[in-house]
């Protein structure tokens, strides 16, 4: 990355980190240099009997690392299987899924400054980190390369059952005293089950974040919508996006090639020939019925280039 900006390419054009790609929607072909993460890598820097931290590469594909992870009895990553992309993005999302957060069993990472060339290291607080945020996706955007994670995980395992359907997913299954497996295995049936396989339909996972609402606002909805869904976000309250988008009629909905997933409201797919721009378009439809019903705002969760 040093001798990269060492070159006339790097500084004469507009630069674009990307790392699998799962996260961006492109608009047009980019009028830059993109730089592509390939860094490898699962080491154990410390272990003792009740937690082992580890130290990954930024190229490391999530998944791999997760399944990596529950194959060795090692907790906090099973809520988060089957989440697409790669480890050197997830700091930068704040990755979360049925219940848990990166932030949960995050140390620190290494970022490279992409202006000085010095690497750095950031601890959980340096980071910033907020539902789906972190300082680099605000003031360090497209300033720093992340290179590598370091996360600890637990060996006194704590399971995460309260966010939506594991529990019924896992008593279906007959079990009733679940370890770390069971729970990565009951994850990615949910998610098989719902979500579009990008490999087959193309798509961006979640295009939406899930709105959060102050108490008084949720209540207003409420009064007019008893049957709306929630879960505790602190001191504030989160509302699923994907219901408030299916119940503006969204769901299976097609505009061209651009269309809403038939079996999940919050997956934006692409048909077949959709452009970037039709795409937003049909976010933008969706942005403003959701706000004209609801007086609630969706912000996009994917990375729009």
């Amino acid at each position: 990355m040093v001798r990269l900006m060492d070159t006339a390419i790097f500084h004469d054009q507009p630069r674009y980190i990307l790392g699998g790609g799962s996260n961006t929607l492109f608009m047009q072909d980019y009028p830059g240099l993109i730089i592509k993460t390939r860094i490898p890598g699962i080491s154990v820097i410390n272990e003792n009997d009740r937690e082992v931290v580890l130290r990954v590469g930024a190229g490391v594909v999530w998944d791999d690392l997760v399944r990596h992870s529950v194959e060795r009895d090692w907790g906090g990553l099973e809520n988060l299987s089957m989440i697409p992309g790669e480890t050197g993005a997830a700091p930068i999302q704040n990755i979360g899924a049925y219940g848990v957060e990166l932030e949960s069993v995050f140390v620190s990472l290494d970022a490279v400054d992409l202006t000085t060339g010095d690497t750095k290291i950031f601890d959980r607080e340096m980071c910033r980190f907020g539902y789906r945020d972190s300082i680099f996706k605000r003031e360090l955007r497209g300033k720093c390369l992340i290179t590598a994670v370091t996360l600890r995980l637990s060996k006194q395992h704590r399971l995460h059952l309260e966010y939506g359907n594991l529990k019924e997913v896992l008593a279906a299954d007959g079990i009733t005293d679940p370890g770390i497996q069971d729970i990565g295995l009951a994850v990615r049936k949910i998610r098989s089950s719902k979500l579009p396989d990008p490999a087959v339909t193309g798509n961006a996972g979640s295009f939406f974040k899930n709105p959060v609402v102050s108490q008084d606002q949720f209540q207003k909805l409420r009064e007019s919508h008893p049957e709306i869904p929630s879960f505790p976000a602190g001191s504030q309250i989160k509302v699923p996006a994907a219901w408030l988008i299916d119940q503006c009629g969204f769901k299976g909905k097609r505009l061209g090639d651009a269309g809403v997933h038939e079996r999940h409201a919050l997956i934006l797919v692409n048909h077949g020939k959709a452009t970037g721009r039709e795409l937003i378009g049909l976010a933008k439809s969706i942005r403003q019925e959701v706000r004209d019903r609801f007086g609630v705002t969706l912000e996009p969760e994917v990375n729009i280039v």
